[in-house]
């Protein structure tokens, strides 16, 4: 049996979008789409960020975005652009200066937006700037920080000026003959996020940054995050994606990769499919889940794993998936290897068990996948 089985209707097809390089990163078109987070250290503190770059690119992030708020956070971009194992974005607001800056320092994008640093020719400073140092740039549309002109011309935050702020910023840069660019127009209000996105999807054909901003803490941002983005991930909508969460970037990092992998969309790690326990339980479902989690995090090859506490449901789950392990009586269960019954196993074991197998598959995986890398090269 094949891991990760794809059936038709379980495909979403995706919006044709064109694509852009944020690094060594592709972005938009056919890639997959990109996991991003942003650090919350101060970026003058060189050994902390890229502390939290590394932990977060261990986590799977493609892309992580530093906050450059002035010059010493600049210069210390510098040092951040050279060790860190993924492309780094650069978040810059109002001063025109630390985008050029950033994009001298290293940086693989600039995350602006051009309506708000000020005239046109310092618009084109920074585009210039981007254009030598083979710097992209995002678009970064706000709910919460729109034009006063077009808050007065709407009233309100809507997906209309949202919209309509969004394009007027993709005209600054094309009248200016840059193209490297993606966009985001990010709310906290899941509705009116989704709409703007619909909306800016038909409008235009550049990669769009998904994210409900300013999601909350990591269980009701990961539940905002999950509804908003899946919605429009759904529908074939987003080439790059960051949940926002007043928590961990490494939690963030891992909420998107499982929020793709519900939509089978990409797959990475482990995929724990786990029953939520009951009377019926054979052994204690929460705590062996929790304990494989953590001693599977290393794993970063695409498997399937269900953990089910009796037969209701174990021997049907473990049908679907790489490896399986259904409770059973007596204090033992059994083991089931691509959906058939291989061996029974005491609970008292099981753990160290399961993590074996669970390594040794995942190396035959990785092995057949190189192999046919190779056969296609």
């Amino acid at each position: 049996m094949s891991h990760n089985p794809i059936r038709p209707w379980r495909n979403i097809e995706r919006r044709k979008s064109r694509q852009i390089m944020v690094g060594n990163v592709p972005v938009g078109g056919d890639a997959p789409i990109a996991v991003q987070t942003m650090t919350n250290t101060l970026t003058t503190d060189v050994t902390g960020t890229l502390a939290q770059v590394i932990a977060a690119a261990e986590a799977g992030a493609d892309i992580v975005r530093v906050s450059v708020p002035d010059e010493a956070s600049a210069k210390a971009l510098k040092e951040i652009t050279r060790e860190s194992p993924v492309p780094i974005v650069a978040d810059i607001h109002f001063h025109y200066k630390r985008g050029i800056e950033a994009a001298e320092n290293g940086a693989a994008c600039l995350r602006i937006n051009p309506g708000n640093i000020g005239s046109q020719e310092r618009v084109r400073e920074v585009i210039k700037a981007a254009r030598d140092n083979n710097c992209s740039m995002r678009i970064g549309v706000n709910a919460g920080s729109l034009e006063k002109h077009l808050l007065e011309k709407y009233g309100e935050p809507c997906p209309e000026a949202m919209l309509e702020s969004g394009l007027d910023h993709i005209k600054i840069l094309q009248d200016n003959d840059f193209h490297e660019f993606k966009i985001s127009v990010k709310a906290s209000d899941v509705f009116l996020s989704a709409a703007a996105y619909y909306a800016l999807a038909d409008a235009t054909d550049a990669p769009l940054h998904l994210g409900i901003t300013e999601a909350g803490g990591l269980v009701s941002g990961t539940i905002k995050s999950s509804i908003g983005l899946g919605n429009l991930l759904w529908a074939g909508i987003g080439d790059t994606i960051r949940v926002s969460l007043s928590a961990d970037p490494v939690e963030e990092v891992k909420v998107g990769f499982e929020i793709l992998k519900s939509l089978n969309l990409r797959h990475r790690g482990v995929n724990i499919i786990s029953c939520p326990s009951c009377a019926r339980q054979g052994f204690n479902v929460i705590e062996t889940v929790a304990e494989l989690e953590k001693r599977l995090a290393h794993i970063h090859t695409s498997i399937s794993l269900s953990i089910i506490g009796c037969v209701v449901n174990g021997p049907g789950e473990a049908l679907m998936t790489d490896v399986g392990f259904t409770g059973g009586g007596a204090g033992h269960g059994m083991i089931y290897m691509a959906g058939k019954q291989d061996h029974k196993i005491g609970n008292d074991g099981m753990v160290d068990h399961i993590v074996e197998l669970v390594e040794k598959k995942a190396a035959e995986i990785e092995a057949e996948n190189e192999a046919a890398e190779t056969a296609a090269e």
